[in-house]
């Protein structure tokens, strides 16, 4: 076994490495009003777990993610990680997180190797260059190790924000929409590897607006609207619970509007949600006699994204019992 592969201790017996109870948070506006941003938001994220937090812009998955982090004081209810409460016990708490952030942060003075020694430094952890190494070589920045931070793209300053998250070893990863913005290649990278600490005990919460990377990866999902939970359950159980189908398929003609109305349209990819089969049929027809000609037609059982959208319409719930 590879001596510099991160040991994870478990919290306390009994305990979540990732605890909400009843988290919220007011905001005041300048004009005296106060906005509501999270309202008694509470579930717990088991150690090892690989948990997804999901809503639309707004819905309050930063400022959760903030006062985890220790950035933001919740107005009301308790965080803990690994037993250590965030505001109680901060230092403790702190030490056993790593959080990969929406921002590209970074200081443009030092070379990448340098700022992850830093950032070890901050955490009291020296003599680690071995683990360095290893993220270096695993997050594909091996070459750009003496580099200055100004000369890197954008998708590599990414690469050191989620080596600089890493570089203490914390048993509990956050990752705020990292892959936002970046190419695939980085997608695949950071999958793998983030794969693998998770199946070497790591805890993994994600926010991620790219839902087929919360339905490949997650084993449990929460979703978030106007500051509440709105469904907490195991992917698998969200996307059983679903009768609806898919049909999607490309097309160069316009839409007639009684189908345009319902259909999500992506350049040339249209992807239509039905309930049944006569329904599924009914639309073909409509297709048909409006003489939309259609291309690679597929239909299948409807993904994370077609869930999403129930759960925020309204149109269904998605809290396990």
């Amino acid at each position: 076994m590879n001596d510099n592969r991160p040991i994870v201790a478990p919290p306390p017996a009994g305990l979540p490495a990732v605890r909400f109870e009843a988290v919220a948070k007011t905001y005041r506006r300048g004009s005296g009003d106060e906005v509501r941003a999270l309202q008694g938001v509470s579930f717990d994220i088991a150690p090892g777990e690989f948990f997804g937090l999901l809503g639309p812009n707004g819905a309050g998955k930063t400022t959760l993610i903030s006062i985890l982090a220790g950035l933001s004081r919740a107005s009301g209810g308790r965080v803990t990680v690994m037993g250590h409460d965030v505001v109680d016990d901060y230092a403790a708490a702190r030490r056993c997180l790593g959080i990969v952030p929406q921002e590209l942060v970074f200081d443009p003075f030092f070379s990448v190797r340098e700022t992850l020694r830093i950032q070890s430094g901050y955490f009291g952890v020296r003599g680690n260059d071995d683990w360095i190494d290893e993220l270096l070589r695993e997050l594909g920045l091996a070459d750009k190790a003496n580099a200055n931070m100004r000369q890197l793209s954008g998708g590599m300053k990414r690469r050191v924000l989620v080596a600089q998250a890493l570089v203490h070893r914390p048993p509990v990863i956050v990752l705020d929409e990292p892959t936002a913005g970046v190419d695939v290649e980085l997608r695949q990278t950071l999958w793998a590897f983030i794969s693998r600490l998770n199946k070497q005990g790591h805890t993994v919460l994600l926010t991620t607006h790219y839902l087929e990377e919360a339905e490949a990866l997650c084993g449990r999902i929460a979703m978030l609207k106007q500051g509440r939970i709105v469904a907490l359950d195991r992917t698998e159980a969200l996307l059983a619970d679903t009768s609806h189908q898919e049909v999607r398929f490309k097309t160069d003609d316009a839409l007639p509007q009684d189908i345009a109305c319902q259909a999500r349209v992506t350049g040339r990819i249209v992807q239509l949600s039905a309930h049944d089969a006569g329904e599924v049929w009914a639309m073909l027809t409509r297709l048909r006699e409006a003489r939309v000609r259609v291309e690679d037609l597929e239909i299948g059982r409807s993904d994370l994204e077609d869930v999403f959208l129930e759960i925020m319409q309204g149109e269904r719930s998605g809290v396990a019992s």
